[in-house]
């Protein structure tokens, strides 16, 4: 009791558990105020967040500040997190290690929390032993091996093994023509990232598709629909330390899209689509999400996913589209799953999924602009300059719309502690 007379909150809290111990048998010297006290606190999470990193953590490799006192927010003493965090990013030119340790400078986490665009590559054994040719930036061979593919070729390496393809840059052409023996066939093309010589990458990404897998041959309208091309990251643009959003992996694709509309007058289809807003990321991200509560023995389900972002297009988009997937299933009843087919029946088990809802978070300190208004006819998304999603994902303005929109991530953190009624110590 207070100086005043009257119960604390904590007073009135271990007189309801003393009654309600003494009801069922058990003496109230059983069980000491510190005990109750812990009881209290040691409310289990039913949330978790999926964190986007590129302008909601850091600008290029610049730090947001408020990222350091959300983290703050999120660990115990231990340095333990207190509820399941997965830092899902559409980056796809290096490991998830690297990433992991990128972010060590605001809070130690394992690469087991983070999720690059490719992640879900993992569940596409069917291409992992055959010769797939890799697009993108950074330590190729290494990314595609980490996955599960065993025998990547990286477009260098095709360029080297075909010279006379590579025929944009006359400095580059080679002087003394040499035939090189090239024994291997792209059965698939995996589009990681953005490359560096877009004209090289687009060029010999073409001469694959249009021979079925045999650059150096002509070209032939019989080769459709194309051997599979599997993509990871749709962002049209993204936030580093310049003002204005540069070039993302997105903008390569619709290159590609449309040189080979251009040339064939047919649309480039893809197998698969990852990386943020596909709902296979998603999925992936809340399969990750579930392991971390298993791992530390949260056995209350995880019902709500917190995704938290600065980009309407993919973040935001990507999350609202989930909740509908999500909500959808659970007014008929049944669990969202990843399709056996993914893994080719050869992979992990299907992976079912658990959560009610996704809620979209929007941060403002990276590509979302809040004087920048989306458009409410539909019709008025057909130019790229107004709708940056990627062309195989419809525009709906109900999807572009966040749950909330918030300065930052420890503003978010904040939030989503208030609406959950979760209290850490």
């Amino acid at each position: 009791s207070g100086s005043t007379g009257c119960l604390t909150s904590r007073g009135w809290l271990e007189f309801f558990l003393c009654c309600s111990l003494h009801r069922l048998g058990l003496g109230i010297s059983n069980v000491s105020f510190d005990s109750i006290h812990s009881l209290q606190l040691s409310v289990l999470p039913s949330f978790g967040f999926l964190f986007d990193i590129d302008g909601v953590l850091v600008r290029g490799k610049t730090p947001i500040p408020a990222a350091k006192r959300a983290f703050q927010k999120l660990v115990n003493s231990q340095g333990q997190f207190l509820v399941p965090v997965v830092f899902v990013t559409n980056a796809g030119n290096c490991l998830r290690q690297k990433k992991a340790d990128q972010l060590s400078h605001l809070l130690g986490i394992s690469q087991d929390q983070v999720m690059m665009s490719h992640s879900p590559l993992r569940m596409f054994k069917r291409y992992h032993e055959k010769c797939v040719l890799v697009s993108g930036q950074g330590p190729l061979l290494d990314i595609a091996q980490d996955l599960g593919f065993c025998q990547p070729i990286t477009i260098d390496t095709l360029r080297e093994k075909r010279p006379l393809l590579d025929a944009v840059d006359h400095d580059r052409r080679p002087s003394i023509l040499v035939s090189a023996h090239f024994c291997f066939k792209p059965f698939s093309v995996v589009l990681f990232g953005e490359p560096v010589r877009w004209e090289t990458s687009l060029q010999l990404i073409i001469d694959v598709l249009l021979t079925s897998g045999y650059p150096g041959n002509p070209y032939g309208q019989e080769n459709y629909p194309h051997i599979p091309v599997l993509a990871c990251n749709m962002d049209l643009m993204w936030v580093a330390e310049a003002q204005s959003p540069r070039f993302g992996h997105g903008t390569f694709m619709v290159c590609l899209e449309n040189i080979y509309k251009k040339i064939t007058g047919k649309e480039l289809k893809y197998e698969a689509l990852m990386g943020k807003p596909s709902r296979l990321t998603y999925q992936y991200a809340e399969h990750l999400i579930r392991a971390q509560a298993l791992q530390r023995s949260w056995e209350q389900p995880i019902l709500t996913l917190y995704a938290v972002g600065d980009n309407l297009m993919t973040d935001v988009y990507g999350a609202n589209l989930y909740n509908r997937y999500l909500e959808k299933n659970s007014r008929q009843g049944s669990k969202p799953r990843i399709q056996a087919k993914v893994s080719g029946g050869r992979g992990p088990a299907v992976l079912s999924q658990a959560a009610a809802h996704c809620k979209s978070v929007l941060v403002c300190t990276g590509v979302y602009n809040p004087h920048n208004e989306v458009p409410l006819d539909t019709r008025d998304s057909i130019t790229e300059t107004v709708f940056h999603g990627h062309r195989d994902f419809r525009f709906d303005p109900g999807l572009v719309e966040p749950d909330h929109i918030v300065p930052d991530v420890d503003a978010a953190v904040d939030l989503v502690f208030q609406l959950e009624n979760f209290a850490p110590n």
